[in-house]
């Protein structure tokens, strides 16, 4: 098998010139002479996969970790590539290398616990995209090419490439796309309303102000909707003001005895 460069432009410039060891490859049934060429193929183009994994260098994994799964990647690609279709092979594995060494990060450093459905719904979704990358070259396959390609829902596939592109969460300090005055997310979110707690208290005390009697509900309205002080209720009723004070005072605690009990 020839290893020098092919006439045609590779954008790796140590890629060999494989296309006619991969036909080989595809008319030879299993067996030694067969694995004794797949494993050739797959050296031949080790470099290129090495050269993949170190653009994810200083991220956490090290450098032998991702050289390992590159090289897997490799493999996979070798195993799945169909000469009959006219795409080089460069063109196929270069995708496949990558994707196999975002899926090590995926898998491994999720910020976020995912569901295992999840990930195989996620899983599903990428090797299907890449079979079919072959075939549709020049876009990416729809949800629906997806979902008949790997036989699942369309609604399992919306899972799956969601589920491709959220394995790191967003800080709350990232600026937001397109924003030129530093907004950032945490700028767009709601925070809580002081002013529910006094609609829930509101309601919580309604139908025990209602049910006191006619005297006591008119006094607690004067003092506290009116404002009015307890000697003017008091010349208001026709009571001393230290009467006015021990109904307040008996009328609140009933009611927050009331509404605590009920709370319990």
């Amino acid at each position: 098998m020839r290893t020098q460069a092919s006439a045609t432009h590779h954008p790796h410039d140590d890629a060999p010139d494989t296309a006619e060891a991969f036909r080989r490859l595809a008319t030879l049934p299993p067996g030694q002479q067969r694995d004794a060429l797949r494993e050739e193929i797959v050296e031949s183009w080790l470099p290129m996969a090495e050269r993949l994994a170190g653009r994810f260098r200083n991220r956490g994994e090290s450098p032998e970790d991702l050289r390992q799964v590159a090289a897997l990647g490799l493999v996979k690609a070798v195993d799945r590539y169909d000469p009959e279709l006219g795409n080089a092979f460069e063109s196929y594995a270069v995708p496949t290398i990558t994707g196999e060494i975002k899926r090590h990060f995926r898998d491994h450093m999720w910020t976020l616990h995912v569901p295992r459905r999840v990930q195989d719904l996620r899983n599903r979704v990428r090797f299907a995209s890449q079979d079919l990358s072959q075939t549709i070259p020049g876009r990416r396959p729809t949800v629906a090419e997806i979902a008949e390609h790997a036989r699942m829902s369309e609604e399992d596939v919306l899972t799956g490439l969601e589920a491709l592109e959220s394995f790191t969460a967003l800080s709350l300090d990232a600026e937001l796309p397109g924003s030129d005055d530093g907004y950032s997310l945490s700028d767009a979110l709601g925070s809580s309303d002081p002013a529910l707690d006094t609609v829930i208290d509101r309601e919580a005390v309604k139908p025990r102000l209602q049910a006191l009697p006619e005297r006591e509900r008119a006094i607690l309205y004067m003092r506290f909707f009116s404002d009015m002080t307890q000697s003017r209720i008091a010349d208001e009723l026709g009571i001393s003001q230290m009467h006015v004070s021990r109904l307040i005072s008996r009328c609140c605690t009933r009611l927050r005895d009331q509404i605590m009990r009920d709370a319990a």
